[in-house]
């Protein structure tokens, strides 16, 4: 079976619904997307690979073509399956949504914000996943003090999410340093199948 979805000018995370309902539709076959953003093309791949399907790109006249091919048995990925060094007694996710922690006076917020992050790879236990939306993306792009520690956290295991339409919003799509751009399918799952959600 072929299908041929067009998701140009669809904004986040449509590109991924329409791939996953394809995808679901069928036992095998291929589906092919086109897609008009960088960000959600990184999406579909990334979404497509985790359901166990074969993603290629093609690019041309900036139109991605996405081909996902699935099998009869496509493997789901694990999204628990972590470094042991992260020591995490369950799904915790952090979710940052501004670039300053509690409300008041925004330097002091600033202050406490890095002191957060910077504090979370001596705890126990840590975050599976640590997702920035709206402002808290200015903590993952080009800019931030936090980048280093943010990249210690990945390297420990801990997935870095940021907010794909943020980032077009605040136009920092190309200064993203560390972790992923990713959608509101993705940061909506996480959040649903966490055990626990921090919100600082």
């Amino acid at each position: 079976m072929e299908k041929t979805i067009d998701a140009r000018g669809k904004a986040c995370p449509q590109p991924v619904l329409m791939t996953k309902d394809a995808i679901e539709s069928m036992e095998e076959g291929i589906v092919t997307v086109l897609i008009d953003s960088e960000i959600s093309k990184d999406n579909v791949v990334r979404f497509a690979t985790s359901q166990g399907c074969k993603a290629e790109v093609e690019t041309k006249d900036e139109i991605f073509t996405v081909k996902v091919t699935k099998g009869k048995t496509p493997e789901k990925r694990e999204r628990d399956e972590k470094s042991p060094e992260t020591a995490k007694a369950s799904n915790i996710v952090v979710y940052i949504h501004t670039s300053t922690m509690g409300r008041g006076d925004d330097d002091l917020g600033a202050i406490l914000i890095k002191g957060f992050i910077k504090t979370l790879k001596d705890v126990d236990p840590k975050p599976s996943m640590i997702i920035f939306v709206n402002k808290g993306v200015f903590l993952t792009t080009s800019g931030s003090e936090l980048i280093n520690d943010l990249r210690t956290l990945e390297e420990m295991g801990i997935e870095i999410l940021s907010c794909g339409t943020c980032l077009d919003f605040f136009h920092r799509k190309e200064s993203l340093e560390v972790g992923l751009a990713s959608n509101m399918y993705d940061i909506t799952s996480a959040l649903m199948q966490a055990d626990k959600v921090v919100m600082p």
